[in-house]
């Protein structure tokens, strides 16, 4: 059975990156008891992205393999998580390249203005941002045919350049004879500005005689009325030629002061989508991610430590990453020491919230009383305000159900209900999506 699962590593190897191969399937058990097929991963983040981002290709190669079987569980390990897992096969890297990866000599980043590092392969899939890169897969696959435009809007910090570019760069490595460009709005309009104060000659053919056009952090737009006419026109051009847009923004278009409603409306045409800040899953497996691409090896309790620890955006929890192993080499001290004494001095932002406070939040933000979220009324208003506040306190400080249930006196069947609800909404509203980023920033903020 080892030397069967080596070939399924083998295989899978092939079609992912070779810091994703490490940071994923480095540490890994396989087990099979009758037809039952069992994957057995050190943490429930990994376990979530086995699920949200590799499972096809893991049943894929489970088939090249032969390896047969009617049930298939991805599990978290119940051994202790610091160190590889007990009787895991040792992962052989191999020495050829991952013919499926954008690599930097595959592209020119003069031409397509995208840099090479930002891969779907490299990005953490959770619940804060899975609807967003379902849609991105889709634009991947037939570009200019479906969600067109493709508009991402979300906090500062939310990893949108990040997916905006891997889609950038999966298209050039999917279709090499597509135009893809990517630009920021600045770029956009002092290139406009140019053309026209020094008479340039070149900009429509740069921005209209392309396949795709990627233009990040589009509120940079607003007040530009020049600049918003040219981008229309570039924008109708484009879309009638079935050409790709994808624009990247910190809020929905109708929502930008003084932007023209003819643009806002045409890019509200395609698929408006929304990418929230990561949760405490999420963000653990960011951190193994970051790690393993600076070659530093962090056992999980380090990584749960660093995770609890920022809770803000993904910038700010990449920078506590560099800032804490530089410490830890420095010093020569544990890296788990290193965010202990970072957090004590407030150079990692810990950002403790109490359940209280969430609670409080909540209740100020639907127009409520803390004794209504509290109570036993049965209306929609405040029965739905309860259930975002149980799951908050669910994924944003990691309490268990009993201990949510003591909160509201409610058991815990009943608090499960309440955070599957708005699991559920949440993956089909918008707006309601908008709601739970803003409340966060709230209680953030607080």
């Amino acid at each position: 059975m080892p030397n069967e699962w080596q070939s399924v590593l083998d295989e899978i190897q092939e079609n992912v990156s070779e810091t994703a191969f490490k940071t994923y399937f480095g540490k890994v058990k396989f087990d099979k008891t009758g037809d039952t097929l069992q994957i057995i991963v050190p943490s429930v983040f990994i376990k979530k992205q086995y699920e949200g981002k590799y499972k096809t290709a893991i049943v894929e190669a489970l088939k090249a393999a032969n390896i047969s079987y009617k049930k298939l569980e991805i599990v978290e390990s119940k051994e202790p998580t610091k160190g590889p897992i007990r009787g895991a096969v040792k992962v052989e890297t191999k020495a050829q390249p991952n013919v499926n990866v954008v690599s930097k000599k595959s592209l020119n980043t003069n031409k397509t203005g995208l840099k090479p590092e930002y891969t779907l392969d490299n990005y953490v899939v959770g619940q804060n941002n899975d609807l967003a890169v379902s849609a991105a897969k889709a634009v991947i696959e037939k570009p200019g045919k479906k969600y067109n435009p493709y508009y991402l809007y979300g906090s500062p910090g939310s990893g949108k350049t990040h997916l905006i570019q891997a889609i950038g760069n999966a298209i050039h490595a999917k279709y090499p004879n597509k135009i893809v460009r990517y630009v920021t709005t600045e770029e956009f309009y002092n290139d406009f500005v140019n053309s026209i104060q020094k008479k340039l000659e070149g900009f429509k053919e740069k921005y209209r005689k392309v396949d795709v056009l990627i233009v990040d952090d589009f509120q940079g737009i607003v007040g530009k009325e020049k600049s918003q006419e040219e981008f229309f026109h570039t924008f109708n051009d484009l879309y009638k030629e079935d050409k790709q847009i994808i624009v990247s923004c910190d809020r929905l278009p109708n929502q930008l002061a003084t932007v023209d409603p003819r643009l806002s409306s045409r890019l509200m045409m395609g698929l408006p989508v929304d990418i929230q800040m990561p949760g405490f899953e999420e963000r653990c497996a960011i951190i193994k991610m970051k790690a393993e691409e600076v070659g530093a090896d962090l056992d999980n309790n380090t990584v749960e430590k660093l995770a609890e620890a920022v809770s803000t955006n993904i910038r700010d929890l990449e920078g506590a990453l560099h800032r804490v192993l530089a410490m830890a080499e420095l010093r020569g001290i544990p890296t788990i020491d290193a965010i202990n004494e970072l957090t004590a001095i407030g150079s990692v932002d810990k950002r403790r919230v109490s359940s209280r406070q969430v609670i409080e939040k909540v209740a100020k933000y639907y127009g409520l009383t803390t004794k209504d979220l509290l109570g036993t009324s049965r209306l929609k208003d405040i029965k739905n305000a309860r259930q975002v506040a149980m799951f908050l306190l669910s994924k944003e400080l990691s309490l268990s159900t009993p201990k949510i249930g003591s909160e509201f006196k409610k058991d815990h069947t009943t608090i499960m209900h309440g955070i599957k609800q708005v699991d559920i909404k949440l993956k089909a509203d918008f707006n309601f999506r908008e709601q739970i980023s803003e409340l966060k920033a709230k209680i953030y903020a607080s």
